[in-house]
Formats: C-alpha cells, sequence, structure tokens
C-alpha cells in the first residue's frame, strides 16, 4: 500500500485508505474530464460546506512551485520573438555599456545586475502592453525600478530618444545634459515620472495612484477605463515596511487597474532574500491573503517537458525541497553542478538522462521567457475585480557570467574584465570587433532595419514613447485675496478662533468657489473632529467606491458621517502614509491625467515630515503641487498630549525640502495670504512647488492684516506694531505662530514695568527669510563690483534700534536661521528638548519661551548693549519668579 495515502502532511494517519483512494480517484476524474477550474470549484465547495458543519479546516494562501498559468491555457505569442531577442540583446549590451563607461571614465557608480534580471519583463511591456497618453487612451503609469534605470535608458537610446553623449553622461547630473542616476522626475522632468529608488515608496505610491484614478472617474474628471499601475520592484524590496504595508487597500478596494511585477531574482543588496526560505512563497501568502490574483511565473518553456515527463510530481516535490539560496548556488555553477545537486536521486535524474550539462544549464526560468512573461501580463489586464501581482523568478546579473551572475556581490558589480565582455558578446551574438571590445562601444540599429522598424512601431500602436511625463497642465482661474476679506479683517474684540479654524474657513470659501471649488481634494487622517472639518462629512461626502452601503450611527445628527461614490473629501483612517500618497497623487494629477487638482492634506504635524519625511522627499522629486497643513502645531500649543505628540521642529525638516515653501503664521489673514498666494503661484504659473503650513488648535483674538503687509508676509516677516515712544530704550520683538501672542504680551510687559519700548514683527517663516538671506549672500559673493542686495531681514530692521530677540514654538535653530542677517546683537527663544504634558502656561514656562521669559531676554540684552541695569535684571527675575538655577530643558 503506497504509504503516502496512510498519513497527511501533518502527519495524521488515515483511517480509511480505501475511502481516501476512492476520493482521490474521483478528483482526478473530474481533472482529466472537466478541468482544474471545475476541480478547483469542488474543492471550495467541500471546504466551505465543512467549515459550515464546524469542521476546522486552515487556510492555505500558497499553491505548488509552478507557473500559476499552464502550457494550454497560454495565449497565442503576438510578436516577432527572433527580432525581440536581438532587441533584448541590444538593450542589455547598452545598459551594461553606460555603466562601463561611466566608471571607466568618472568612476560614478552605476547598476548592471538589476536590470540584467528584469530585461524580458520590461521588454515585454514595452512592446506589448504600456500604453502612452494618446486621443485613444488616457495612458499607463509604469513605476521602474530604481536599480533598473540604466534599461530604460538603453531602450530609449536604441528608439533615438537619447545620444551617445547623453548616455555618456550618465549620473553627471550637475551640468543639465545628463542622464540620472534613477528615476527622478526633478532632475528628467520631460521623462521619468516617477521616482521609486527609494525603496518600498514606489508600491505604496502606486497603489494610491490607481486607487485616484478611481476617484477622479467617478467624480466626473477623466476617463481612467482601460488604464493601469504598473509597479516593478524587488523581491528584496518587500521587506521595507512600506511595500505591502498597503496591499490590503488595494485588495479591498479591488483595485483591478493595478498591476504589481516583482522581480525575483532571490537576492538582496548583500545575499538571499530567504536563503533558508522561498520568497515567492511567502509572497504569495501575503499578496493571497491580501485579496490579490497572484500570478506565479518561475519556470521557462524548456521545463515544460520535463515537467510533462513527471507523472508522479517528483519535480515539482524537488522544486519545493530547494530553499532559494539552493536555487542562487545553482546558478552560479554549471550544468553539472545542477545535475548533482538538483537531480539528486535515480528517479529524477532518469527524467533528465537524455539531457547534456548543458542542457540542464539552459533550463530556464520564467521571468527570462518572453512567452510566460506575456502569458503573465496578458492574464493580468484581463482580470477583474482584484489587484494582480506577478512573482517572476529570474536570476541576478542574468547573463554576466563569472562576473556576477547569481552572485552575492552581484548587486556592486560596476566593472568587468574583458574575458568576460567577450563572452556576454558571444552568447548574444553581438556585432561588436575583438579591437572594438577596449573602447565599450554603444549599438544602434541601422535606420532601415528591420529591429528598429519593430521596435518603433510597437511603441507607434502603443500611442507613443514611455516613460514619458507631463509637465504642465492648463491654468485655474484662482479667486481673489478679496475672497477672503473675512479673514483679512480678523474676529473682532472679544473673539477669539484658532487657525485651525481659520483654515475649515478658508477651505470651506474654496470648495464653494464656481471655478476650483470641485478641484479642491481635502485629505485628512482619522482626526477630522479633531480639525473642526466633521461639518464636511455631509457638505461634501467622503468618497467611497461603492458608496454607504450602511445607515450610519450618527444619521439623525446634522453633521453625520456620510460616504458617498461621488464624495469629495478622502478619509485614510489613522494612516498617514496613505494620505500622503493621495496628497502625491493628487498633486501630480496635472502630470499623470492632465487635469490639475488642488490637494490640502491636514494633520497631527508631529506625525508629517517626522513619521513620512522619506515620502514628502519624494513627493518634491515628483513635482507635486498643493498644500501640507501641520495641524495642533508647535511644541506647547497641543497641551495634554505629551512628548511624542508635541512638535517642536516639523519646520526644521521642512526647511530641507528646496521646494517647500514653509509658514508658522499667527493670525487668520496670515494664512489667507499665503494660501491664495500659493494657488496662484502652483496653479496659475504652476510652479513645481508645494507648501507646508503649520496651524494651532489655540483660540485668540484675531488681528485684521495691516495695510498692504502682503507681500511681506509672503517674504517671511512684516511689522505688526511700531513702538509708541522714540526716546525710550528699544528692542526689536520677533515671533511666529502662537508664541507671537506671547511676544505682544511680553511688549506691553516691557513697557508698563520697564519703560522699554518694542517694535513688534510677525514672522510667518523664519525659513523664507532664511532662503533669501542666503541668496543675495551668494548673489554678491558672486557679483563683488555690483551693488550689493540686501536680504529682506536687513531691510525690515534697518533704521530700527535695539537688540532682537525671536521667539517660536519650535526649537531655536528654526529662528537662528536669520542670525546672520541681524547684523546686532541676537537672542533666540525655543523649545529645545523633549515635549511634555501639561497646561499652556507651565509648558511655555518650562521651555522659557512665554512673555516673562521674552521679557528677560529683552532685559538681558539691553544689559549686554549698556542700556539697562544688570541689578535690575535680577529683580525682573525675581519679579516674574523664574529660578535661574533649573536646568535647560534640552538637558536630558
Amino acid at each position: 500500500m503506497n504509504n503516502s495515502l496512510n498519513h497527511d502532511v501533518n502527519g495524521t494517519q488515515d483511517i480509511d485508505p480505501d475511502e481516501t483512494r476512492e476520493w482521490m480517484e474521483s478528483l482526478e476524474s473530474v481533472i482529466a474530464k472537466e478541468g482544474n477550474e471545475r476541480a478547483s470549484f469542488l474543492i471550495e465547495k467541500l471546504v466551505s460546506t465543512a467549515r459550515q458543519w464546524g469542521s476546522n479546516i486552515p487556510f492555505s494562501a500558497t499553491t505548488a512551485y509552478i507557473n500559476s498559468i499552464t502550457v494550454d491555457k497560454q495565449p497565442k505569442y503576438p510578436g516577432n520573438t527572433d527580432i525581440e531577442r536581438t532587441i533584448r540583446s541590444y538593450v542589455r549590451w547598452n545598459a551594461m555599456m553606460m555603466v562601463l563607461r561611466a566608471n571607466k571614465y568618472t568612476n560614478v557608480g552605476g547598476h548592471i545586475a538589476s536590470f540584467a534580471s528584469a530585461v524580458t519583463l520590461y521588454d515585454v511591456g514595452q512592446n506589448h502592453f504600456w500604453n502612452a497618453p494618446s486621443d485613444k487612451h488616457g495612458g499607463d503609469l509604469i513605476f521602474s525600478q530604481g536599480h533598473s534605470a540604466p534599461g530604460t535608458y538603453a531602450n530609449a537610446f536604441l528608439l533615438g530618444r537619447l545620444t551617445d553623449k547623453e548616455m555618456d553622461n550618465f549620473r553627471q547630473e550637475v551640468g543639465g545634459n545628463g542622464l540620472s542616476s534613477y528615476p527622478h522626475p526633478w532632475l528628467m522632468p520631460d521623462f521619468w515620472q516617477f521616482p521609486t529608488v527609494s525603496m518600498g515608496l514606489g508600491p505604496i505610491m502606486a497603489i494610491y495612484q490607481a486607487r485616484f484614478m478611481r476617484y477622479m472617474q467617478d467624480r466626473g474628471f477623466t476617463n481612467t477605463e482601460g488604464r493601469k499601475v504598473w509597479a516593478f520592484l524587488g523581491d528584496g524590496e518587500t521587506d521595507e515596511p512600506e511595500t505591502l504595508g498597503a496591499i490590503g487597500m488595494a485588495g479591498r478596494e479591488k483595485l483591478d487597474n493595478l498591476i504589481f511585477v516583482v522581480n525575483c531574482n532571490l537576492q538582496r543588496l548583500d545575499g538571499p532574500v530567504r536563503g533558508n526560505g522561498k520568497i515567492i512563497q511567502e509572497l504569495e501568502g501575503n499578496f493571497r491573503g491580501a485579496n490579490w490574483n497572484v500570478i506565479k511565473v518561475i519556470w521557462g518553456r524548456r521545463w515544460d517537458p520535463i515537467l510533462a515527463r513527471d507523472t508522479k510530481g517528483l519535480i515539482v516535490k524537488r522544486m519545493m525541497e530547494c530553499v532559494d539560496g539552493d536555487y542562487q548556488t545553482f546558478k552560479s555553477k554549471d550544468g553539472a553542478y545542477v545535475r548533482e545537486r538538483f537531480f539528486n536521486t535515480p528517479e529524477l535524474q532518469e527524467l533528465v538522462k537524455d539531457y547534456t550539462d548543458h542542457d540542464i544549464w539552459e533550463l530556464n526560468r520564467g521571468g527570462h521567457d518572453t512567452i510566460k512573461v506575456f502569458s503573465a501580463y496578458q492574464s493580468a489586464v484581463n482580470h477583474r475585480g482584484q489587484p494582480t501581482v506577478i512573482l517572476a523568478k529570474t536570476i541576478k546579473g542574468y547573463g554576466m557570467g563569472d562576473s556576477g551572475q547569481a552572485q552575492n556581490t552581484s548587486h556592486q558589480q560596476k566593472k568587468m574584465s574583458p574575458e568576460s565582455i567577450k563572452r556576454i558578446r558571444d552568447r548574444y551574438q553581438l556585432p561588436v570587433s575583438d579591437d572594438e571590445l577596449v573602447n565599450l562601444p554603444y549599438l544602434r540599429f541601422a535606420e532601415d532595419s528591420e529591429e528598429l522598424k519593430y521596435l518603433r512601431q510597437r511603441r507607434i500602436d502603443l500611442g507613443g514613447y514611455l516613460p514619458a511625463r507631463r509637465t504642465k497642465a492648463y491654468p485655474l482661474e484662482i479667486p481673489p485675496l478679496a475672497t477672503f476679506k473675512a479673514l483679512l479683517e480678523g474676529t473682532g474684540e472679544g473673539h477669539e478662533i484658532s487657525t485651525t479654524m481659520a483654515f475649515v474657513r478658508i477651505l470651506n470659501i474654496l470648495v464653494k468657489d464656481k471655478q476650483i471649488g470641485k478641484r479642491i481634494v481635502p485629505i485628512v487622517p482619522d482626526e477630522s473632529r479633531t480639525f473642526g472639518m466633521e461639518g464636511m462629512f455631509r457638505q461634501l461626502g467622503i468618497w467611497s467606491q461603492v458608496g454607504q452601503l450602511y445607515t450610519p450611527q450618527d444619521a439623525e445628527q446634522l453633521m453625520f458621517y456620510k460616504e458617498d461614490k461621488h464624495g469629495q473629501v478622502l478619509q485614510e483612517g489613522i494612516n498617514e502614509a496613505g494620505g500622503l500618497c493621495d496628497w502625491i497623487a493628487a498633486g501630480t494629477a496635472y502630470s499623470t491625467h492632465g487635469v490639475p487638482m488642488i490637494p490640502f492634506f491636514i494633520y497631527y504635524s508631529m506625525f508629517g515630515f517626522q513619521r513620512v519625511g522619506d515620502l514628502i522627499w519624494a513627493a518634491a522629486d515628483q513635482r507635486t503641487r498643493g498644500f501640507l497643513l501641520g495641524g495642533t502645531a508647535g511644541r506647547t500649543t497641543l497641551n495634554g498630549e505629551g512628548l511624542q505628540h508635541e512638535d517642536g521642529h516639523s519646520h526644521l525638516m521642512s526647511a530641507t525640502v528646496p521646494n517647500c515653501y514653509s509658514y508658522d503664521p499667527t493670525f487668520a489673514c496670515e494664512l489667507a495670504v499665503i494660501i491664495q498666494d500659493g494657488l496662484r503661484r502652483m496653479f496659475v504659473e504652476q510652479e513645481d512647488i508645494f507648501y507646508y503650513i503649520t496651524l494651532m488648535n489655540e483660540n485668540y483674538e484675531q488681528s485684521p492684516m495691516p495695510e498692504g503687509a502682503e507681500s511681506n508676509i509672503l517674504k517671511g516677516m512684516y511689522l505688526y506694531k511700531k513702538g509708541s515712544h522714540t526716546k525710550k530704550p528699544r528692542v526689536q520683538l520677533l515671533g511666529s505662530g502662537t508664541i507671537f501672542m506671547e511676544v505682544i504680551a511680553a511688549a506691553k510687559l516691557l513697557d508698563e514695568d520697564w519703560g522699554i519700548d518694542a517694535d513688534i514683527w510677525s514672522c510667518p517663516s523664519f525659513t523664507e527669510l532664511g532662503r533669501d538671506g542666503q541668496s543675495c549672500e551668494r548673489w554678491n559673493r558672486l557679483h563683488p563690483t555690483e551693488t550689493p542686495r540686501i536680504s529682506h531681514v536687513e531691510t525690515c530692521l534697518s533704521g530700527t534700534k535695539g537688540p532682537v530677540i525671536a521667539a517660536s514654538d519650535y526649537m531655536r535653530a528654526f529662528a537662528e536661521q536669520i542670525r546672520a542677517y541681524v547684523k546686532r546683537s541676537y537672542i533666540v527663544l525655543g523649545t529645545d528638548g523633549f515635549g511634555r504634558s501639561d497646561t499652556r502656561a507651565n509648558l511655555r514656562s518650562f521651555f522659557e519661551v512665554d512673555r516673562y521669559h521674552i521679557t528677560i531676554a529683552a532685559l538681558y540684552g539691553l544689559v549686554q548693549a549698556g542700556e539697562f541695569e544688570a541689578t535690575k535684571l535680577d529683580v525682573a527675575i525675581a519679579k516674574y519668579n523664574i529660578n535661574p538655577n533649573i536646568s535647560s530643558p534640552w538637558l536630558v
């Protein structure tokens, strides 16, 4: 009796082998007569019925370690495989040459092995699937794997899109004529669509781009039917939490316009991805469990005859036994090694007894087989109701032989010996003589060649060249500043609101605007009620592909929770990374869809740049346009939340992003001016910039805008109030955000308690002031014989007297950005150190940014200037109950 019938895979004894055999024979009969789909249906019904009766049948999310698409299900290939093989060989060669030449002449680096493993994956997409924007198709979105950039350049070179000189300028980006190291829209705005080399970010951004397509269609902005988002990633990249972090959302939302292609070459940068396991099986389980359609492309056509011979399933069993570390080693050796180590039993050796060692070595993997890859792509684009992931098994450094194929050092391979280059030339039958090899020549097709005609025709049939990027869209008509008249005039005496509430009022004005209202995309995490935005639930609706399938708990309330297929608000739950990806998708719609959208993403400021700063950097590279709103900002403003909620440094982080304009406004009038001008710059002038604006949840009286202050607000500093006396000692007080209210109070203390006059300056952006100063400094350094330019800080303080004191709710480094341009005594107060939970008054005293410490700082500046007695300063310190011996808050 066959022992396999006596026990199951878990070792459980078979109490009735005859009955088991009958069931097995019945199943085999169904498969033979009615096919696998019918057999699968019957098994699913049996499992479902058993579970209904209480049977504990475990779920298995993996299938056998073979191709998902059987030979009989493969579609007929529509292309010319011989011509395409030649094209791939040229692309492979040119990609290798550009890296080798770059390292020979400039030593700037580059990567060969990743693209060497993925040539076929990209080639089949370029020739048969990827649509460019045209009058017939909206265009597919392609997220290329960053380390495979040389291959994309090599393809563009053959098409005549790039010159020899441009290829030779690979990674030489400073002069403006080079090719960027990786996909960088900022450096190549007409070419690359998406930045992807910060691993893990491409996949999560692709998911939200696919979902935003549905949003755009549901809201009537564009027809996205038939358009796909293709994301290429490596199996090692799936270790990044962002890579798999949103696949559940894609499955839940049934994003069948999304296709992941995972290049499973089994290697990370340093070694195996899962040396002791199987990354393809692991990923299959992850994606299938997240409700994705999974297509495995593991074995190439040369395995098909062997698998057909194996009627006992021995090959499939052996394929499952070997771990990825084995498979890597196999492809770093030779056919004899594979025969001995893989076909390691008499039964397995019998299956390949007529195969030479060379034949065994040529047994190919699915990701290198054009037919297998095409079958998978065709199945993916036609699948409905689920996103698809294609797990394609390849070899890292495929074709590089002893210079890098399947070696742990493959990723860092940047140079090759002349012998290795010669072997590659011979393997791919390339027309390069031995004498020419030393020059590492590029190869082109003749203009009248069949290969070039074929290559161009494929792209013509698919609408044009890819990658390619739109840089502009039509300009929008934005509302004038006067539209925000109520906010410019202030709230009036005794009426207090926060800048967060002021923002909500601005947003309400904008969504009602006839020209741009429908283009506003409000994006919120699970904190709408914190920001006072719950009124938008009913007014605008929360977008959902299926609408609202339930009666909300608060249906009888005025501001009930409303989901709507045509909703405008994107509510991402507790998911700042997802919200940021929404914002990127909306903020790049002008490029990806030719339709400008205006995203406003509001979140706890602490959970923005600190948590998803890498995505924000990618957004900057991608030329995203929109507004980021850091709500409940400041280290002392969000009282009661504590260390991990209180933000005193987001403005330092935002200052590191060159095309991010950062503001920390105090008043609603400042906020209105900043947002209105941002709309003009981004959506009329179409500047590739974005804004970070901090908002506070502290209520206070909102002052009206001083006449003519608009331009200075945008520059970052304006005179809020001039001191009322001329003969008293004078100080200059600067502040931003809610701490500016403490600055105003300090000016009153200085006057009433000490007879000191103060000019009060609101500084909505120390960052922009610092950048302006640096710009002037550089211009003056490089134009020594011309009239020097004067920074805005110097211009404002020109003609004033007294020491300058600045205070904010951020670390002192924030206001320190302007020190070089103050040109006199400058004292900075800030909230360095960890946050605390307490009352606002106690927190501001603790961090030494309250009115009393600002007053002491001003008096100290006057002591240094000889205009105030030091003994009186001791009196002031005692008067305000300040303990001079307590440790500084930033000392821990």
